[in-house]
């Protein structure tokens, strides 16, 4: 195959150009084993410029505050030593060429109370999602949060506007708002998840306020155009997060008032498990919001490069993000282009601290390898 090939083809993300289709999605990798959650430079720097070939990178979740955070050694982006060593990995994947917007995050009541001082995580409503969170003691149980007060959601809507604020100092092409995959918008987004009766609960345009919310705040902050975020409709059986009637209308009214933004672009997941027996799901999620939505769609989910080309040439989606295949790939773009097989990953690594399984994983397409010091 060559250049000719959809993924292949330049794009120009709302005024931000990009040199292929091929998108990195985000994939927490707990590498961020200090006391201050900050990346690690000859880390964090040289695993993320390995991969900037990838037209976009989006990196792994950060949390916008310490209420945010619920996985162990995950960076943030809330606190100057942060910012500051996101800065070296700007700064590398920038000499190589490449974009990279950071995703804010934020687990809502997919937390543990081991990161916070002995108390229960906050959540739109006190409902233990029946999960496991991964904790510095290993995996444990959930536990029922805490009911968010609307104090504590204003101030999470100043949290994401700060950590935004502190990506552009960091010097990201962007910002993705991570409200996808069952953590705290997806919670306030599905009732199931969100049994409040104030304004942030009972309709599904008050269960989306809290995302306009920060979107409003956001961009008192940064041009819209560099501002993405991330959905996963038909997420169903994990982490708590269980599908309804209500569910799929939900997300095609966020859909529909996205349009009133001018965004960098809208980051869909195709269902992560099946729901073809589910009269409420949605089985092909780029194909229900192409339609819907106006801007860029990124799609992710169990895409290979075959299927990734199609979803473009189909015109259903204009970028297509790989999770898992980035971790032992980080010439995808390369590979693609000369037809190289791709290599496989040991989940074992996934999210242990160091460089084995993290630095290690070769390109097999460059001259040169990108290799830390």
């Amino acid at each position: 195959m060559s250049k000719e090939q959809a993924l292949l083809k330049d794009y120009n993300l709302n005024g931000i150009q990009l040199s292929n289709r091929v998108v990195m999605a985000p994939m927490t990798r707990s590498r961020a084993d200090n006391d201050e959650n900050k990346p690690i430079e000859g880390l964090h720097d040289v695993y993320y410029k390995q991969r900037a070939s990838a037209g976009l990178i989006i990196s792994e979740g950060a949390q916008i505050s310490k209420e945010a955070v619920g996985y162990v050694n995950t960076p943030g982006i809330y606190s100057k030593a942060q910012v500051e060593g996101w800065k070296n990995v700007t700064k590398a994947v920038h000499e190589a060429n490449g974009k990279i917007f950071i995703q804010l995050w934020h687990v809502g009541r997919m937390s543990h109370p081991d990161f916070h001082e002995g108390k229960a995580p906050l959540a739109p409503s006190a409902i233990n999602p029946e999960a496991k969170s991964f904790t510095p003691e290993g995996f444990k149980d959930t536990v029922a949060p805490r009911e968010m007060t609307v104090e504590d959601i204003q101030r999470t809507v100043q949290d994401f506007k700060n950590a935004a604020k502190n990506a552009m100092e960091a010097g990201f092409d962007g910002v993705e708002i991570h409200s996808s995959n069952g953590y705290l918008l997806h919670q306030f987004f599905n009732a199931t998840s969100n049994h409040r009766t104030d304004d942030y609960g009972g309709t599904k345009e008050k269960r989306a306020r809290i995302l306009f919310d920060i979107l409003d705040a956001i961009k008192e902050v940064m041009p819209e155009n560099k501002i993405g975020l991330r959905l996963n409709p038909s997420l169903n059986g994990i982490f708590g997060m269980m599908m309804d009637e209500e569910t799929i209308p939900t997300f095609d009214y966020i859909v529909e008032k996205l349009n009133e933004y001018n965004l960098a672009y809208l980051h869909l997941s195709e269902p992560f498990s099946d729901v073809s027996d589910l009269p409420f799901a949605e089985t092909e999620i780029a194909k229900r919001y192409r339609p819907k939505y106006h801007g860029t769609i990124i799609i992710n989910g169990g895409f290979d490069q075959e299927k990734g080309n199609k979803v473009i040439e189909d015109g259903d989606a204009d970028l297509v993000a790989f999770g898992k295949l980035y971790v032992s790939n980080p010439d995808i773009p390369e590979r693609f282009e000369q037809n190289i097989p791709l290599s496989d990953w040991d989940e074992d690594t996934f999210y242990t601290p160091g460089k084995e399984g993290y630095l290690d994983y070769k390109a097999r397409t460059r001259t040169e390898e990108v290799e830390g010091e």
